[in-house]
């Protein structure tokens, strides 16, 4: 009933189409849309303030403020700004009497604590520590705050870790020496410090003054995580006694481990740290105590070492610690977790046959019914009845909704990109599907171009999706969005292959040891399936584009499957996977897609080597690659980029010295998109 429920709304009831739109869609619209983010409500479900992400293009930045709406006002009218213009803010919150809403930012020259009243007046800065914080999660009575601090572990203050650093930039001599793995991470160099947990209490005039508390004291770990780890991993107990947090202790064993625990301290760092959950050697995440505190509800993965396992939803009985599965039915992997007032029931995000909607699931029964669907809710609240929610799809960038706490009487909140895209044409989207590798079905999308019309023939832009464990689902993409494509005159083409997310476990498991055979299948099968089903296809004038994973399938096309393509595109892809396993930085990932290390199982990382073709490599590639990628180094973009010019390919690398594996300024965005488009335009002979 879900699965329909959602397929049958992925294109006609909540796709809008503009009938009279002037104009494409490119990527100078994508990079300068108004971005909707962390919906929060009051406690009393009233009021929700929202980020809005707005972007300064030719400065070649981004700021974001918070707004302001209440639900229950008789006029409707719009949402208001609620911080000041320069204010550049995250991670809103309310306070638990309402009157107020804190929020991070770096006005002052560092990233420290405001709150603003609701009843008006300007921001107040109330902290004014050493060191930037990273993030924070306020106390159920609001008298203290949990903070997080990137520190030196052996320093006995903040004040110790500023010193520190200062001294080491000072220092004429900068080499850095290193006993375990993690000397870079993502996009970072390694400099010794941890994020830490900390908890400060409010004075009388509502400011943190003085040296907070240190609770997680002894753990050798980040809290939050590094690179994306954030709050939702520190929870209050209700009674603001103590706390728990999600952590993976580090050691030499970090770059392969995936074993985060749950720790329990006390809020007043009496005691140390506690582990709840040692017995499970996988990943524990996302904690949140029942409004009677008795009971500790979080996310857990069962196998240690894979990344893309399923979230099962867990709840523990603090005073047993007996822990029972909530959701064994359900084959699905759960994103958050927020509880109904009552406590009868967890709201969550789960992807689903190409969406991300949000559900409820009952605690007691294990019973999930959809709430939210058509589309990808990238930000949820819930107070009582009330439901606030982001919401995108692929021809609408995220807008904000309110509803009931069932789903029912959703109603639109947000405008901010109405005046942008009232001129825009976007291409329609149309889902299909096909049997593809072990005669199982295999999902796939086809967008049409901007200026469609019947009985044209159309360029093709063949994407292939990242992760492996990800999808090319019904979002707004703000990197890899198929209506720039269409904008161009492409029709799009793309397909969630075996590993995809969103269509049960086991279809995301297949293709570990095998990235190079049952994906390929699933492309090579879907390309025929669409060709034969969508007239307007010109596979004669097709090019395959593919970014990290899609980029290692690009090269591994390159070798393998070239005769469709007029071109190539590969963006931050695995070009030699034997120097992958012994220079990126994640190794739990390589290690478990290959079944072992590289000096394990040598065998498999040769199977699918794209290196070990070049010898065939004949078709037009354009390499892409940024020198902050830590995931993917750049000497594999580099190493790609050479094997095409000693060969006499025709090939171009467009490198990015300041972006990671992501390019994310505005101006380089809109540089790729150019980039990408003018060799899919020259290749296919689009005009």
């Amino acid at each position: 009933m879900i699965r329909r429920f959602l397929i049958q709304g992925l294109l006609l009831a909540t796709l809008p189409v503009i009938a009279d739109a002037a104009r494409p869609f490119d990527a100078r619209d994508l990079v300068t849309l108004e971005r909707i983010s962390s919906p929060v409500l009051s406690p009393d479900g009233r009021k929700v303030v929202f980020a809005v992400r707005q972007v300064d293009y030719a400065a070649n930045k981004a700021s974001t403020g918070l707004w302001i709406e209440d639900l229950f006002a008789r006029d409707a009218a719009p949402p208001v700004r609620f911080t000041a213009d320069g204010m550049n803010v995250n991670s809103p919150a309310f306070s638990p009497d309402g009157r107020t809403v804190y929020f991070l930012s770096a006005k002052s020259g560092s990233s420290q604590l405001w709150a603003q009243a609701l009843a008006g007046g300007a921001a107040v800065k109330i902290s004014d520590f050493a060191l930037d914080v990273g993030g924070y999660k306020l106390s159920p009575d609001g008298k203290a705050v949990a903070l997080s601090f990137e520190v030196f572990t052996d320093c006995a203050s903040l004040a110790c870790s500023k010193q520190r650093l200062d001294a080491a930039e000072a220092d004429k001599a900068n080499g850095q020496i290193y006993d375990r793995l993690f000397v870079r991470h993502w996009d970072s160099w390694a400099d010794g410090r941890r994020n830490q947990l900390f908890v400060a209490n409010f004075s009388a005039d509502g400011k943190l003054d003085g040296e907070p508390l240190k609770l997680s004291r002894g753990i050798d770990g980040d809290v939050p995580s590094k690179p994306f780890g954030d709050m939702t991993d520190v929870a209050f107990a209700p009674d603001g006694k103590s706390l728990v947090f999600s952590v993976r202790i580090a050691g030499n064993s970090e770059p392969w481990s995936t074993n985060f625990d749950l720790y329990r301290v006390p809020a007043d760092a009496s005691a140390a740290p506690v582990n709840l959950t040692a017995a499970n050697m996988a990943w524990d995440a996302g904690p949140v105590f029942s409004p009677d505190g008795k009971t500790l509800y979080y996310r857990a993965m069962k196998r240690p070492g894979y990344e893309a396992d399923r979230f099962a939803l867990m709840a523990m009985d603090i005073a047993t610690g007996n822990r029972r599965e909530i959701d064994a039915k359900w084959d699905a992997s759960a994103n958050t977790i927020v509880l109904s007032g009552d406590g009868s029931k967890i709201y969550t995000q789960a992807q689903e046959l190409g969406q991300l909607p949000l559900f409820r699931v009952d605690i007691a029964s294990g019973k999930v019914e959809p709430v939210a669907g058509d589309g990808t809710v990238s930000g949820f609240d819930l107070v009582g009845d009330s439901l606030v929610f982001v919401r995108d799809n692929m021809r609408s960038p995220g807008v904000l909704f309110a509803a009931r706490a069932d789903g029912s009487a959703v109603r639109k909140l947000s405008n901010n990109n109405e005046d942008k895209l009232k001129d825009i044409a976007f291409g329609e989207v149309e889902p299909f599907t096909f049997v593809g590798w072990n005669n199982e079905t295999v999902h796939g999308y086809v967008v049409k171009p901007w200026n469609y019309q019947p009985g044209k023939k159309y360029p093709v832009a063949f994407l292939i999706h990242g992760g492996p464990q990800g999808s090319f689902g019904n979002d707004f993409h703000y990197r890899w969005n198929p209506q720039t494509y269409a904008g161009q005159g492409f029709a799009v083409v793309m397909i969630d292959f075996h590993g995809s997310t969103g269509y049960g476990q086991a279809f995301t498991d297949a293709i570990r040891e095998h990235w190079g055979d049952r994906p390929l299948e699933d492309l090579q099968k879907g390309w025929t399936a669409a060709l034969k089903k969508y007239d307007f296809l010109d596979g004669n004038h097709a090019c395959a584009l593919g970014a990290s994973y899609g980029g290692f399938m690009a090269y591994w096309i390159a070798g393998n499957w070239s005769q469709p393509w007029k071109c190539i595109v590969a963006h931050d892809g695995v070009f030699d996977s034997r120097a992958m396993a012994y220079s990126t930085e994640e190794l739990w990932f390589d290690e478990w897609e290959n079944g072992g290390t590289q000096f394990q199982n040598p065998e498999s990382y040769e199977r699918f080597n794209p290196v070990n073709h070049v010898k065939d490599w004949k078709v037009p590639m354009l390499v892409v690659h940024g020198q902050l990628d830590f995931r993917i180094p750049v000497e594999q973009g580099i190493a790609a980029f050479t094997a095409l010019q000693r060969q006499g390919v025709e090939s171009k690398f467009l490198y990015f010295p300041d972006e990671n594996h992501w390019v994310l300024k505005p101006q380089n965005s809109v540089l790729w998109h150019d980039t990408v488009n003018a060799w899919l335009k020259r290749w296919t002979g689009a005009q």
